[in-house]
């Protein structure tokens, strides 16, 4: 039996309105849901733990969590309980109250990050961090060039290659190999980087979004370090799917989201600037001085949802909870488990690298020769029709469309047998 919401009445509210957020201005407090006391490893019952704190749809196998992360259970609780405080006070509290405790959930993020936190501002996305670092960063000069790869988001190639017209830059676009391999992957940078020399960005994508690749980014980034390179991380599917902190990838520059693998409500993204590298970045449309933090002038998203904001702190208590080690070896599992028998099928190729690490949750494939957005949109009907598994095309990779299969970690091992049987009946 699926748990109830309830969302407190105006009196219990209300008894509670003076006082400020829970756990927010003490730092991390210890949340009342222990899911790491459940169990451990990759033990199926300790999953099913987890999965019982998701509400989740009957009548289809959910394989495309990619978009945005569903909140646990807990986190939704806490988010109407946000929300109704917000709501019931106004412009009361986010005039006099809400300064207080976006403060300390700043400081609660940088720490989980491993980062100060005047180098991290909110954004409503990483779509929206990143190009306000694209936009902004304003080393170039007419004649340099900038560096991208058909692994990247849409809307980032975009920015990228507006920069040309923005600050004169030329543009050079590279396929990535398939399968991907470590050495593969940095030999594509550094063959980039010795072809043209002007080159002094480069957009690179921790996670992909079409097929799972994750990269070797410190390696990358320090091969473009070494030349006088910039990098502008495009980390939207990293925080909760690889156990991550910044510094230990090397990037001065970053864009992330809380609302994809570390289970917030939808609307919260960030910004990552290092100390340091805060001049390489335009002001914001002319941001003024003196609004707190200075690395808040780099970005300006008017009003927000700050019930989201806030519910940042429960998203991590529930995160880190579980374990992100924990997690992150749990999404690798999912992945393999349908992965690596679904290589020997005739029918069906596997787009998502064996290396396991350059893996995550995320991974890819097609029927073999297959490769029209059209035949990708026919199968995934045919998976959703057939066989009741919701997954999604994606286009852009240099060798043709697929299909992504985005795991959840309330995912369970019967799901990804059903979907390996439909494989081995689509594939044979």
């Amino acid at each position: 039996m699926k748990r109830l919401i309830n969302v407190p009445d105006r009196r219990s509210f209300l008894k509670g309105a003076a006082g400020t957020l829970v756990g927010l201005s003490a730092g991390c407090a210890t949340p009342p849901y222990r899911a790491a006391e459940k169990g451990g490893g990759l033990n199926e019952d300790f999953w099913h733990s987890v999965r019982a704190d998701f509400d989740l749809p009957d009548g289809v196998i959910q394989l495309e969590n990619g978009a945005w992360g569903v909140m646990s259970l807990p986190v939704r609780e806490a988010y109407f309980r946000h929300q109704a405080r917000v709501n019931q006070q106004g412009s009361y509290y986010t005039r006099r109250e809400f300064g207080a405790d976006a403060t300390a959930v700043r400081a609660r993020v940088a720490a989980s990050l491993g980062v100060h936190t005047d180098e991290i501002a909110f954004s409503r996305n990483a779509t929206e961090a990143l190009q306000a670092l694209i936009g902004g960063y304003n080393r170039l000069v007419p004649g340099d060039s900038v560096l991208l790869s058909d692994l990247d988001y849409d809307s980032m190639q975009t920015a990228m290659r507006w920069l040309k017209s923005r600050r004169g830059a030329q543009i050079h676009e590279i396929t990535l190999p398939e399968p991907a391999t470590k050495d593969g992957l940095i030999r594509a940078y550094e063959s980039a980087l010795d072809a043209h020399p002007a080159i002094r960005l480069i957009l690179l994508t921790h996670v992909s979004h079409r097929n799972g690749v994750v990269m070797p980014v410190a390696e990358i980034t320090a091969l473009a370090r070494a030349r006088g390179v910039d990098v502008i991380l495009d980390s939207a599917h990293a925080w909760g799917q690889v156990d991550l902190r910044l510094n230990d990838m090397g990037t001065d520059f970053a864009g992330l989201n809380l609302h994809k693998w570390i289970g917030a409500p939808i609307g919260v993204g960030l910004m990552f600037i290092r100390r340091g590298r805060l001049a390489d970045i335009d002001r914001f449309m002319g941001e003024p001085e003196g609004r707190g933090i200075e690395i808040d002038t780099r970005l300006h998203t008017g009003t927000t949802n700050f019930a989201a904001l806030l519910s940042v702190a429960d998203a991590l208590d529930y995160h880190e909870s579980i374990g992100a080690e924990r997690k992150a070896a749990r999404l690798r599992f999912l992945a393999n488990s349908w992965t690596e028998p679904a290589r020997s099928l005739p029918g069906i190729e596997i787009i998502s690298p064996p290396d396991p690490a350059l893996r995550a949750g995320i991974a890819a494939f097609r029927r073999r020769g297959e490769t029209s957005i059209e035949q990708n949109r026919e199968l995934v009907e045919r998976l959703l029709k057939e066989f009741g598994i919701f997954t999604v095309v994606r286009s852009g990779l240099a060798s043709g469309a697929c299909v992504r299969v985005t795991p959840g970690i309330f995912t369970s091992e019967a799901e990804i047998r059903a979907l390996l049987n439909a494989l081995e009946q689509i594939g044979s």
